[in-house]
């Protein structure tokens, strides 16, 4: 039986952060001619061109601001992750491949691509999404007996 803690339940500040990722995406691309995804902006940097770099230090930049501003007004969220660092490396090294052969990761594919109705990136999704239900299925329910 599945259990849910509807106290973790927050569809309204879940809608208005999709609105406001949505918009953000938007006008990146609007303002900029570019998609807003992570790994082709980090990619960038290790492999920089004339006049392509300072945009991609700011975006950076702000994503590493925004918590540190978000703590200027209240706590961060409590942060649990239940797994070893060979485990966290591991997945990591495996996201990364995986955003190589996909041509972009998540919010590339997922929030850019799909706004745009690419094929492409409607598969990307697709595929990382199912991925994902397998992996956290094996996991909780083969691998540990949750």
């Amino acid at each position: 039986m599945i259990e849910i803690a509807w106290e973790n339940f927050t569809p309204w500040s879940a809608l208005a952060g999709g609105i406001i990722i949505g918009l953000s995406a938007a006008a990146f691309v609007l303002l900029n001619g570019r998609i807003a995804g992570i790994s082709g902006i980090v990619g960038g940097l290790l492999a920089p061109r004339k006049r392509d770099v300072l945009w991609r230090v700011a975006f950076l930049a702000g994503m590493i601001a925004a918590p540190l501003i978000w703590m200027m007004t209240a706590d961060l969220p409590a942060i649990e992750i239940n797994a070893s660092y060979p485990v966290l490396v591991i997945s990591g090294l495996l996201v990364g491949i995986g955003t190589r052969y996909g041509s972009g990761c998540t919010s590339g594919h997922g929030v850019c691509g799909l706004s745009r109705l690419s094929l492409r990136s409607l598969t990307a999704t697709l595929t990382f999404m199912t991925a994902g239900f397998i992996t956290v299925y094996a996991v909780r329910h083969l691998i540990t007996g949750a």
